[in-house]
């Protein structure tokens, strides 16, 4: 029978549905015709094929063969499918046997010369094979994107012919290489660098025990980025699925995956002018963007008020639900976005607002306008606002203090703090629900009628006052883990709302 099937995987988001490659030889004119929506890579393929087979001293039948990918309904692009459609079209020859395509997928771009150059988007597509119990042969150029998924049956080649050559049990192919020890998430920036700004440090131990979003603000120079990007080193270490799902949205933004560090939480700077869809992600063909590719890490936007209030406004959706879904005319992806925002910003135009040190020369109506370029629903979703204000020049030489902690004693406390969240409601403070809010955060009748009276006066909305009440939360986490909120934490928490 001159028909064959392959298996592949297609790339739609993070996401990796299965792709039936269907190869059947019939009598007709010699052609090649690929069907089930293929893009334009995809139907070049049959120039890539044709020539890689010929120069793997393989015969190209000299008949009408036709390719199907199913299901039709998906649109299929890039060179992914190539070492299928070569196995089905010699698979439906009968110059290698079909036995072992059953229970194996096939990954991999050809080169005219019959080589395997890697793709795109190997990850997500390992983790669905895995979880169907089914072999995968990938590029090696992918090998060590393949050993970061563990207990996965992988194995690598670097040619067609060596692919056939096990088809046929003449040769064994390559495993990937060793994965990096478990646990290794790398060092980054050190928490000892900074010194002084006892309340900014104190806001970001809270930001990264709950989950919370932080924005600080103040002059310049102030330190307010060194801050934000010692947040990932005080965050618990990311557990194996997380670093997985970090790692499958770069695989499929066709960034590279660094095995050394793959378990280091991601930290995405993006310029302040960055577009909405350079943050959310789009495209044609939809691809993550900032958001995503900072997932279960931390999201620095530098001078907020700088980026298009447009721009900003696209987090607040994602803010809250933890994903982003792109939808364009032909498909519609979803990539997970469960970062941390982390913002900086200057109190006005020229930065000295409030600044003991330089007179501000800013009008209150251009201090207003700076404000206003950043909206109040995207305030209202940031749980914390702190100011960060100049450090005296004697303690920046100063040898370092009782105060400036390291990050590693700093992250001891965060994950011991976590731990009483977990127990108590298995995630982070700023992703339990409202009803878990509520049996985990009760006030007694003195604390609640002063909390209510404080956000009056504050003038918050609802989601702030679950936020607050989040953060405050978190604090007694921090401060040993105590069943019941006082005051005290309820007063700390407020002052993080003046924003």
């Amino acid at each position: 029978m001159s028909l064959a099937v392959t298996l592949s995987r297609a790339q739609e988001g993070v996401a990796a549905p299965q792709v039936m490659v269907e190869v059947h030889l019939s009598g007709g004119l010699p052609g090649t015709n690929i069907v089930g929506l293929p893009e334009a890579a995809v139907r070049e393929a049959r120039d890539r094929v044709r020539v890689a087979i010929q120069n793997t001293s393989f015969e190209y039948p000299n008949r009408r063969v036709t390719v199907n990918l199913a299901p039709a309904e998906l649109p299929k692009d890039g060179g992914r499918f190539d070492l299928a459609i070569a196995l089905g079209i010699l698979a439906a020859g009968g110059q290698v046997p079909r036995e072992k395509l059953d229970d194996c997928e096939f990954l991999g771009e050809l080169a005219l010369s019959g080589a395997l150059r890697g793709v795109s988007g190997v990850l997500p597509a390992l983790l669905r094979a895995r979880a169907r119990g089914r072999r995968v042969v990938v590029p090696r150029a992918n090998a060590a994107e393949a050993a970061l998924v563990s207990d996965a049956d992988v194995l690598v080649a670097d040619t067609l012919a060596e692919v056939c050559g096990w088809l046929r049990g003449a040769q064994d192919l390559g495993l990937p290489t060793d994965p990096p020890p478990p646990g290794s998430d790398g060092v980054g920036p050190d928490l000892a660098d900074v010194r002084g700004q006892l309340q900014a440090r104190r806001a970001l131990e809270i930001a990264a025990t709950g989950g919370h979003h932080l924005l600080l603000s103040g002059p310049p120079g102030t330190g307010k980025t060194m801050l934000a990007e010692r947040l990932p080193g005080i965050l618990p270490p990311m557990t194996e699925s997380e670093a997985l799902e970090t790692c499958a949205v770069l695989s499929v933004a066709g960034q590279a995956v660094d095995p050394q560090y793959w378990r280091r939480r991601p930290f995405r700077a993006p310029h302040h002018t960055a577009s909405a869809v350079a943050l959310v992600g789009g495209g044609a063909v939809p691809r993550p963007g900032e958001i995503s590719l900072a997932h279960n890490g931390v999201l620095f936007l530098d001078e907020l008020p700088e980026f298009g209030r447009h721009v900003l406004d696209v987090l607040r959706e994602p803010m809250e639900s933890g994903h982003i879904v792109v939808s364009r005319a032909a498909r519609q992806s979803t990539f997970p976005a469960q970062f941390q925002l982390v913002a900086a910003m200057n109190p006005c135009p020229c930065g000295y607002a409030g600044d003991p040190r330089h007179s501000c020369n800013c009008t209150p109506d251009q201090v207003q306008r700076y404000r206003a370029r950043i909206s109040g629903p995207l305030l209202d979703r940031i749980d914390l606002g702190v100011e960060v204000p100049r450090v005296p020049l004697g303690e920046l030489g100063a040898p370092r203090g009782a105060n400036d902690e390291d990050s590693a004693t700093a992250r001891a406390r965060v994950i011991k703090a976590r731990q009483h969240a977990l127990m108590r409601a298995g995630r982070p403070n700023a992703e339990i629900s409202t009803r878990e809010l509520e049996r985990d955060c009760a006030l007694g009748p003195a604390e609640r009628r002063w909390f209510d009276a404080a956000l009056e006066r504050l003038g918050l909305s609802a989601r702030a006052y679950h936020r607050t009440l989040r953060v405050a939360r978190t604090i007694a986490d921090l401060d040993g883990g105590a069943a019941l909120l006082d005051r005290s934490h309820l007063a700390e928490a407020l002052t993080y709302r003046r924003f």
